[in-house]
């Protein structure tokens, strides 16, 4: 069972004084890192006691990965893709660029990557879980959209695993490396880049007339 799942079984009064734990777990280690983070801050920020942070999570570690997966559901969150929806390929593709790269450039996204690949070195499975919760689910909705127009004749894709991948990759470009960086990205060069990932993608994998 994850860690959103068991927050279904809790009463009310229980999932709101877990959610401000995570909450301010989560202004903890994205602002100071986890070894610098302390249960008392925590505890003292989310006006609960230390004994009931351990009665939820157990430890600290299982709370740090308890943040993780809360930001990674906003990553799904933001980026759901309808796997039926109607309208031209070539739209469906942009509004999921447009959407996916305004996502990743928003300051507190930014900063919890950079904290992600931080606390990695320490603790590797953060990594890992990291990649369960969020990038790797996202691969998998996207496959499956770009399946799914598959399916339909509008798209002639073999891998739709592979081709996910590559239009990814293609609509970040060298502005993920400027956003991880402190580089000052450019709106306007985000845009164009996703739209020439569009038409990319479509001249390599559009149905051969």
């Amino acid at each position: 069972m994850s860690i959103a799942d068991s927050t279904a079984k809790l009463r009310p009064s229980s999932a709101a004084k877990r959610d401000a734990i995570v909450e301010a777990a989560t202004r903890a280690f994205f602002g100071m890192g986890y070894e610098a983070t302390s249960i008392e801050a925590i505890a003292g920020d989310a006006g609960v006691s230390k004994v009931t942070i351990y009665k939820y999570f157990g430890d600290k570690r299982t709370l740090f990965a308890a943040t993780v997966e809360a930001q990674c559901e906003r990553l799904g969150e933001a980026l759901s893709i309808d796997l039926v929806s109607e309208g031209n390929i070539r739209q469906r593709l942009l509004d999921v660029g447009l959407t996916f790269v305004d996502f990743l450039s928003e300051s507190q996204i930014i900063q919890f990557d950079r904290r992600i690949a931080a606390e990695t070195e320490h603790i590797p499975e953060i990594g890992t879980s990291f990649l369960d919760a969020g990038p790797r689910r996202m691969h998998v909705a996207l496959a499956g959209m770009i399946a799914h127009a598959a399916s339909k004749g509008e798209l002639n894709i073999d891998d739709p695993m592979l081709a996910a991948e590559q239009f990814a990759s293609m609509c970040k470009g060298f502005g993920d490396l400027e956003r991880r960086f402190g580089a000052q990205s450019d709106p306007g060069r985000d845009n164009a880049r996703i739209k020439g990932a569009v038409e990319t993608f479509l001249r390599a994998y559009s149905p051969k007339a």
